[in-house]
């Protein structure tokens, strides 16, 4: 029996009729790019955000990317995050020609460590960007505390956590303004590239919707040069439909996860640990293994697909060598890189297949 990491095609068969209502609604009307279909999606996804704004765009990288250039944010400033996470965190930042400032993540949830943050705060801090991973929201309470005192906005990088919730607050309704990738895998995902801003600040909705459209107010009046990052009509109709499944498949994703945390129970393989402020939709379940190689390598020679998130992290990344860091500056995420790894997670996955993942562990684990 082979078990993929994710099972897409499943997940479109069972609402192929509706997606196909898209389509047929979308090459109809022509309305290509942005439209009637995207302008639906923002209302939605802000109402079921609980946000008074969205601003659809074409990828997670933009959402970052334009939030900091609607804030001016540029060269000599800095931004703080962290390095347990996509590069595409600190690309947005790059982008601007910013600098990324990483802290550490906490050893348990993984993500931002707060009692880390003030410390890295100097007179150049232009924001915060916690990340919200595998599913589960940063302790964005005291991260707020600290960013309130300073005066610094916070720019939630909710791209791993659609649906999911910090003490009753959905994800992307903290901060400034939260940014979402609808990436395919994604829990709410796209039949191709998407993303959003989510925000309580009208003009910063505004700034951000000039900019996703090179700077354009009105047909060929310019405000500022901007970019091309918007949505397309077809992945905003396509988002529509899934939205309202979304809270649905959370829940078949907590379910499995479940089931993974009690037949894993007793054996020497950490589960993921969701923190008492959190609903966890579980993007992703990540477990601890000294083993890992071993288990992963296990998995594979027994058909069953896995993933690792993320084996280099930034800060030792060639791409970022410029910044100064070095093997042993954020020691809980370089622990934890070589001991990661992620297990088949999606829609719908059987009984069945997390039994055969968890057999195939517990023997990679008698084995060595």
């Amino acid at each position: 029996m082979k078990v993929p990491f994710v099972d897409l095609r499943s997940m479109h068969l069972a609402i192929k009729d509706e997606l196909q209502e898209v389509f047929d609604r979308v090459l109809s009307n022509s309305s290509f790019v942005l439209g009637e279909e995207v302008q639906r999606f923002e209302q939605e996804f802000a109402d079921y955000v609980g946000t008074r704004h969205c601003v659809a765009v074409n990828t997670g990288t933009a959402a970052l990317h334009l939030t900091l250039a609607s804030l001016e944010i540029g060269p000599g400033d800095e931004i703080i995050t962290v390095p347990h996470t996509f590069i595409a965190t600190a690309e947005a930042i790059s982008a601007v020609g910013a600098r990324p400032v990483f802290i550490d993540i906490d050893p348990i949830s993984f993500t931002m460590d707060p009692a880390l943050l003030e410390a890295a705060i100097t007179d150049k801090t232009r924001a915060i960007i916690p990340v919200d991973l595998y599913g589960q929201i940063a302790d964005m309470e005291r991260i707020q505390e600290i960013a309130d005192r300073y005066g610094i906005p916070i720019i939630e990088d909710a791209c791993q956590a659609h649906g999911a919730e910090y003490k009753g607050r959905m994800a992307g309704s903290f901060g400034l303004a939260g940014c979402f990738s609808f990436y395919p895998g994604k829990n709410l995902g796209a039949c191709g590239e998407g993303g959003a801003v989510t925000t309580n600040d009208a003009e910063l909705a505004r700034k951000i919707r000039l900019w996703r459209d090179h700077g354009s107010s009105k047909r060929y009046e310019h405000v500022f040069p901007g970019l091309n990052m918007r949505m397309e009509g077809l992945q905003g109709g396509i988002l529509s439909v899934k939205l309202k499944y979304l809270d649905h498949w959370n829940d078949q994703r907590r379910i499995a996860a479940a089931q993974y945390d009690a037949a894993l129970a007793g054996t020497d393989i950490e589960t993921p640990v969701e923190m008492n402020y959190n609903r966890h939709v579980y993007h992703l379940y990540v477990v601890q293994s000294a083993k890992r190689q071993q288990l992963r390598e296990q998995l594979i020679e027994s058909g069953i697909e896995s993933g690792l998130h993320y084996p280099t992290p930034l800060h030792l990344q060639e791409a970022y060598r410029s910044l100064g860091y070095k093997q042993g500056d954020f020691p809980v995420t370089e622990r934890i890189k070589d001991r990661i790894l992620s297990l088949p997670m999606y829609p719908g996955i059987c009984s069945d297949a997390i039994t055969r993942v968890v057999s195939e562990l517990k023997e990679g684990c008698y084995v060595g």
